[in-house]
C-alpha cells in the first residue's frame, strides 16, 4: 500500500524534486565551464556553434531530470537570445563557455563566452532562457483575491517550473480550501505566492517544538514570539529560555533541524 502523506510531508518532497533539478542544472553550468568551443570567426558562426552545443545539453539534460523522478517528467528546453548586432566580435582560436557567479540557470539567464586564445581578448554574455516542463496544478475558472480554492477549480497540465522564481503548486492538498490573493486565469499556473500563506499559530501561543538531527529527534515546549506562516521562521522561546527560529509545519507545530 502506497503511504499517505501530510501535506507538510508532499510540500517538502516536492521541494527536494526541484532541488534536485536544480542541482542537475549546475551539473550542467559544471560541463558548460569545462568545454573549449571550436574556432570561429563570428556573427552567424557563433550563434550557430552555440546553439548546437547549447542543444545537445538540453537534450542531454532531459532525459537526465526525467530520472530524478519515473512519475514527475521533467523536459528541460533551453532557448537562445540575441547578441547585441552592434559587437564586432574578433576571430578567436578557443572560445569557453561559463555560467557567470551567482547566475541561476533557471528561467532567464545568460551564459558567458570568454576568448581564451585570439588577437583580441574579448567576453561577452548570451542570453538565454531555460524552460523546465513538468506536471503542476493551473485554473480551470478565473481565481480572483479571497476565493477559496475548490478540487473542482484545477486541473494538472504540463507547466514550465522555471517561469517564476516561486514554485509552481503540484498537490491538491497544498491549495484546496486555501485563498488566492492575486488573479488567476484559467490555464494560468499557480505558484506558492499565489496562495495566502497558512498561520499555524499566533504571537503568544504554546507551540511544541520538535527538534530533528543525525539520528535522534527531541521534542518540547514553547512560546511563539511571532505568527506561525507557513514556509517563515518563527521565533519560540523554549522552556528553557532560549529563542530559536524554527519552520512552522502544522497546528502549534514547529519544527528544527539541526
Amino acid at each position: 500500500m502506497k503511504p499517505t502523506l501530510t501535506p507538510s510531508q508532499t510540500s517538502r518532497a516536492s521541494s527536494r524534486s526541484v532541488a534536485l533539478l536544480r542541482a542537475w542544472l549546475w551539473a550542467w553550468v559544471a560541463a558548460v565551464a569545462s568545454l573549449a568551443l571550436p574556432a570561429f570567426a563570428q556573427g552567424d558562426t557563433l550563434q550557430a556553434t552555440i546553439e548546437e552545443f547549447v542543444r545537445t545539453q538540453s537534450t542531454t539534460g532531459a532525459s537526465t531530470a526525467q530520472a530524478l523522478e519515473e512519475d514527475k517528467p521533467r523536459r528541460v528546453q533551453v532557448e537562445l537570445g540575441q547578441l547585441d548586432p552592434r559587437l564586432k566580435l574578433a576571430p578567436c582560436e578557443k572560445v569557453r563557455a561559463y555560467v557567470p557567479t551567482g547566475v541561476p540557470l533557471w528561467g532567464r539567464s545568460r551564459v558567458g563566452l570568454r576568448c581564451e586564445q585570439g588577437v583580441t581578448r574579448w567576453n561577452v554574455f548570451w542570453p538565454v532562457t531555460v524552460k523546465v516542463y513538468g506536471q503542476a496544478l493551473v485554473a480551470v475558472v478565473p481565481l480572483r483575491p479571497g476565493a477559496l480554492v475548490n478540487a473542482a477549480d484545477l486541473r494538472v497540465a504540463e507547466v514550465d517550473l522555471a517561469a517564476s522564481p516561486s514554485p509552481a503548486v503540484v498537490n491538491l492538498t497544498d491549495i484546496v480550501g486555501r485563498a488566492v490573493v492575486r488573479n488567476i486565469e484559467p490555464g494560468q499556473s499557480i505558484r506558492q505566492e499565489d496562495i495566502k500563506l497558512r498561520r499555524w499559530f499566533a504571537a503568544g501561543d504554546p507551540v511544541r517544538v520538535v527538534v530533528k538531527g543525525s539520528g535522534f529527534q527531541i521534542s518540547s515546549e514553547g512560546t511563539a514570539l511571532t505568527p506561525g506562516d507557513e514556509g517563515r521562521c518563527a521565533r519560540v522561546r523554549t522552556d528553557n529560555g532560549r529563542v530559536v527560529c524554527a519552520q512552522p509545519v502544522g497546528d502549534r507545530q514547529v519544527e528544527l533541524v539541526l
